[in-house]
């Protein structure tokens, strides 16, 4: 019989206890081992709370450890998980794999050289919607992703926003589009250099993307729109199917059984991590999938201050 994997948690911030603890501490074909946060005092009541060892040090965490999820702050990204893959555990971090594009790529060339299994948590790519949105796309003709935010403007410059936020929208258009080229767009900045509204346009041999982020949109609404040879398609908030064919349109309601961490990916995204250590397969947002997406985002972000 297989043991079980041991997982750690590195950052027992907002992003943690909202969305990865509760699907990491209702598994059962692993061990929630240990977690570890600088602040010790804030670490323990979480710890309690999910009845989990604190572990003392960084080192202690991966010395017990098989995997570890890290929800650190993205300065913190290229420091913690070189240390954890230099200690021989496998690693799934937060978007963006690193705050610097080339401590991203060095991540990657560790990994792959300590044969570890390296991912990053773009968890809309196992959002179920999505995920049978992309399966219709085979005739598609157009795609456009937008995620606005109500009143989100700052207080961090535009570099941090493209790369904490818009992200997200770029890298999952692209995955729905299995790829495609930057051939333009917008960004525009407040006078204090924040991130205002963002669009952008890529192609590719058959379809034209489209993705678009405005801060202060006075909604939170996420959509993503398809246009393909015999039907329309949309997806709202990761929760709402629409589906036009001819004169029949089809609206699906949110299964009652399917939790908000399923809806949204976070479920899928973890438990696929897991699988790919236990089976030593290569992740679908492995290391070098993530730099794909940053890649992008710093040439947008150069593009724009070369202006």
């Amino acid at each position: 019989m297989t043991a079980k994997l041991r997982v750690g948690v590195v950052g027992l911030g907002g992003i943690a206890q909202k969305a990865w603890l509760p699907v990491l501490s209702a598994a059962t074909n692993w061990t929630l081992q240990a977690a570890w946060s600088p602040n010790k005092e804030k670490a323990l009541r979480i710890c309690d709370t999910y009845r989990m060892p604190y572990a003392d040090s960084l080192p202690a965490l991966a010395a017990q450890c098989d995997a570890v999820f890290v929800h650190t702050s993205t300065a913190t990204h290229a420091a913690v998980v070189s240390e954890l893959l230099n200690a021989g555990v496998h690693v799934c971090v937060d978007k963006p794999l690193a705050e610097k594009l080339t401590d991203a790529e060095r991540l990657v060339d560790l990994a792959a050289k300590k044969k570890l299994t390296l991912m990053v948590g773009f968890n809309r790519r196992f959002a179920p919607l999505y995920r049978e949105l992309k399966n219709n796309l085979s005739a598609a003709a157009s795609l456009r992703m937008d995620k606005h935010r109500t009143d989100s403007v700052g207080p961090q410059d535009c570099h941090f926003t493209l790369l904490d936020d818009y992200l997200h929208v770029v890298d999952t258009a692209l995955w729905l589009a299995d790829g495609a080229t930057l051939s333009g767009g917008s960004l525009q900045t407040t006078d204090q250099g924040e991130m205002l509204y963002a669009e952008h346009h890529f192609s590719h041999p058959q379809l034209q993307v489209t993705t678009s982020m405005h801060r202060r949109a006075g909604s939170q609404r996420e959509w993503v729109q398809a246009v393909t040879d015999g039907g329309l398609f949309s997806v709202t908030d990761m929760r709402e199917w629409r589906e036009e064919r001819g004169a029949g349109v089809v609206e699906r309601p949110v299964p009652g059984w399917q939790s908000t961490l399923e809806q949204r990916g976070f479920a899928g995204c973890a438990h696929h991590f897991m699988e790919c250590v236990q089976n030593q397969t290569v992740p679908q947002t492995a290391g070098e999938q993530a730099v794909l997406a940053q890649r992008i985002v710093e040439k947008i972000w150069q593009d724009a201050i070369s202006e």
